[in-house]
């Protein structure tokens, strides 16, 4: 059996600079989770879902809600990506929405992404914009973390990958 697989869905390139990293430390193979085939994932021991947050989703976690029944004798894992600063209750609620049932029991990881609106569909470039102006009626005293987050990046190029955020998912692996 294989050591280890790195699954990843990465719209704008975030997710993708944590994978290859994680190959980079790890030697797991990588890749793209809608190239995966169960089959293939199988022979591994530990697979590890790098996945970008899109309105509170996981990019990719439907692989495993799909394929989880015969994965449940492996070691899996989740790292997520997004563009706000990590928040206990944030990512509490991104856990309860996305690990229900038998997902549960999957360790989940983050890391700080990117934000880029040149690089954005015009979907999401305007669903941003829609949430920046409802956002700017609020008190900014009143503002959670990714409410602050998202007001400071409207119009800015910032990059906060650092591999430092894998600290955490490398420890459980060695575990």
């Amino acid at each position: 059996m294989k050591k280890g697989i790195i699954l990843y869905q990465s719209k704008y390139g975030a997710t993708k600079k944590y994978a290859d990293w994680l190959k980079e430390i790890t030697a797991f193979d990588l890749v793209p989770t809608p190239k995966a085939r169960l089959y293939d994932i199988k022979q591994f021991q530990t697979i590890v879902l790098c996945g970008g947050i899109y309105a509170s989703g996981i990019a990719g976690i439907t692989f495993l809600k799909k394929h989880f029944n015969d994965l449940n004798d492996k070691r899996i894992a989740v790292f997520c990506v997004g563009a706000s600063p990590y928040d206990e209750k944030a990512f509490r609620e991104l856990k309860t929405h996305n690990f229900k049932n038998n997902l549960s029991k999957i360790p989940l990881f983050y890391g700080r992404g990117a934000w880029d609106e040149s690089r954005m569909t015009l979907k999401d470039r305007t669903l941003c914009k829609l949430l920046q102006k409802a956002l700017a009626k609020r008190d900014p005293a009143t503002y959670e973390p990714w409410m602050t987050a998202c007001m400071s990046a409207s119009g800015q190029v910032c990059d906060w990958t650092d591999r430092e955020y894998l600290i955490p998912l490398l420890n459980y692996l060695k575990e």
